[in-house]
């Protein structure tokens, strides 16, 4: 089935944006000693570009398997993940690789920053990887930063900021090759209740300039917050 048949498609059903993530009956098995276990096993949804979504579900649900697919980090077992409709099935590792740093920028829990390097620096590393020449890479750098609020603390060191602070320079870093999907995994986790919520404000602005903001965590507050909301339970869909 195509991206239109697809169960619970909020784009294809408004033949408004385009989707820029399609799960086309997705199966992510592995084995575990003698054990088959089933991550994903039977899901198909679609995130439409430019939405705001919240994948919640307890431990063992699949929504970490989810992002993983989502992020390009992995394939699936069966099914078909199509990322900015690329099916990434048929792609080898340097293929995938190229996709998710075109495509998928990722916000983590614990930030992973490298603390001998600058602000500037940390947020450059994207395009290292990318291969962008210096002098755009350090204005690129200079511009995601001023974005997240931290334009006076370029030189700093992560250790000399708070974990806001830090989180902020990881959306920074996240942003830098402009991506089409922000992804990010239990980003308040490390966070006081106020510091996070300032995140999720964030998160809200870059939506509205257009980036498709995903998020997956297992708080309730956090899921109930964002526009929509897609529950996983021991790998299969509960809605969307």
């Amino acid at each position: 089935a195509g991206a239109a048949a697809v169960a619970g498609v909020p784009g294809a059903a408004r033949g408004a944006a385009p989707d820029v993530v399609c799960l086309d009956g997705v199966t992510r098995h592995y084995a575990m000693g003698e054990t088959l276990v089933r991550a994903l096993d039977g899901v198909s949804l679609s995130i439409a570009a430019g939405e705001s979504v919240a994948i919640m579900g307890p431990s063992g649900s699949g929504k970490s398997t989810c992002m993983n697919l989502i992020g390009c980090l992995d394939r699936p077992t069966s099914g078909r993940v199509l990322i900015g409709g690329v099916d990434t099935a048929g792609l080898d590792d340097a293929a995938l690789a190229a996709l998710r740093n075109r495509t998928v920028g990722f916000v983590f829990q614990q930030f992973h920053l490298l603390p001998r390097l600058d602000l500037v620096r940390n947020v450059e590393l994207p395009l290292v990887y990318a291969r962008i020449a210096p002098r755009e890479r350090k204005r690129r750098a200079l511009e995601a930063l001023e974005r997240v609020g931290l334009s006076e603390r370029i030189r700093h060191l992560p250790a000399e900021l708070s974990g806001g602070q830090r989180q902020r320079v990881a959306i920074a870093r996240a942003l830098v090759n402009r991506p089409a999907i922000l992804l990010a995994d239990e980003p308040t986790g490390a966070l006081d209740s106020a510091t996070g919520q300032a995140v999720l404000e964030l998160f809200k602005e870059i939506n509205a300039s257009g980036t498709t903001v995903i998020v997956v965590t297992h708080d309730q507050g956090i899921g109930a917050s964002f526009p929509r909301l897609i529950r996983l339970r021991d790998g299969l869909l509960e809605g969307s």
